[in-house]
């Protein structure tokens, strides 16, 4: 339990399959307007050009935007949206990123079959479908094609609508407010789930408790059940000291993850409110004195959460901790 009880992502911006990725109503509707065009490569498009209110038709000549070559070098920022051949949305930039647009690296088209080479036939502006056969995606880099793809047409299909052509700079400081913006919309989901969670918890420890007929336990604003079932007469444990602990922490079906018990040596021992254990526990050790036993329910997004440890705490479980604060320093 000394290691497991320690609490515990890189914005990839480019022309990759998977991490470029929208939703746009008019990519939607472009989408089955007419018949796909088809590269060499066995890239199918359709690419649109807005005149106007109106999208219409662009066709591509020899397979090549001529003007790509002065675009090299540099960015188009636009919206994308992956999907499988059942029209599924694997990803969208516009909601990963809170409606921002993303800039993709224009570079000189090395190998053919790829989104660099879809890329390179937009021009600022425009609006397409590409389809790409999954195995031509997939087996070049070693990878078998996901068993959903191959479900779904052994197809993936990109939306991109392009906005403007950038320099490098403009695309760095456009990378780091997206990296800000992502990171805000995880911290959003995360908290919108930990209050969803807890309430399933408090509710599993409720159920815990009368199954159990437990009485006495009082319940702090986080969301924790503790019972001081023998007071100490030691000082109560504070911010930053080092207070040594035994333990014994079960899953709330009687089953024992870890004990101070199984491990040689001095009891468990750790700074208070210093983040090196679960959360539950840097809140309901301050609670106690030192000689104090207690009684912890711990609702999952105080312990070890979405995660889970290991084989031996499944993800979003409650825990139940015996303790006893064995010294304050």
């Amino acid at each position: 339990m000394r290691s497991t009880f320690r609490s515990g992502r890189h914005l990839a911006l480019g022309a990759g399959l998977l991490g470029l990725l929208f939703s746009t109503a008019a990519c939607n509707k472009l989408g089955g307007s007419g018949d796909f065009a088809k590269t060499k490569s066995g890239i199918e498009y359709k690419i649109f050009k807005k005149v106007g209110s109106k999208y219409e038709r662009r066709d591509i000549t020899g397979d090549v935007d001529p003007t790509y070559k002065d675009r090299v070098g540099k960015f188009l920022t636009a919206y994308i949206d992956t999907r499988t051949g059942k029209d599924s949305v694997l990803e969208s930039t516009r909601t990963k990123f809170a409606g921002a647009v993303v800039p993709l690296p224009l570079q000189e088209v090395k190998r053919k079959g790829n989104p660099d080479e879809a890329f390179a036939l937009m021009q600022p502006g425009d609006s397409a479908v590409f389809r790409f056969n999954a195995d031509s995606l997939f087996k070049p880099q070693g990878r078998p094609v996901p068993p959903f793809l191959k479900k779904s047409g052994n197809v993936v299909v990109l939306h991109v609508a392009t906005r403007a052509l950038i320099d490098q700079p403009a695309a760095m400081a456009m990378q780091q407010e997206l990296q800000q913006k992502m990171m805000a919309e995880q911290q959003r989901q995360m908290m919108a789930f930990a209050g969803d969670q807890l309430k399933k918890d408090d509710a599993t420890l409720q159920a815990y408790v009368k199954a159990k007929n437990l009485t006495g336990l009082k319940k702090t604003p986080s969301g924790i059940y503790y019972q001081i079932t023998a007071p100490g007469a030691g000082p109560v444990a504070k911010q930053g000291q080092t207070v040594t602990m035994k333990y014994t922490g079960m899953l709330l079906d009687g089953k024992v993850f870890d004990s101070s018990d199984k491990h040689p040596g001095p009891p468990f021992s750790f700074p208070l409110g210093q983040g090196k254990v679960i959360p539950g526990w840097d809140e309901a050790v301050a609670l106690l004195n030192k000689g104090s036993k207690a009684t912890f329910l711990i609702p999952s997004t105080l312990a070890y959460g979405q995660q889970g440890a290991g084989a031996d705490i499944p993800a979003n479980s409650p825990l139940r901790f015996d303790v006893e604060l064995v010294d304050v320093k």
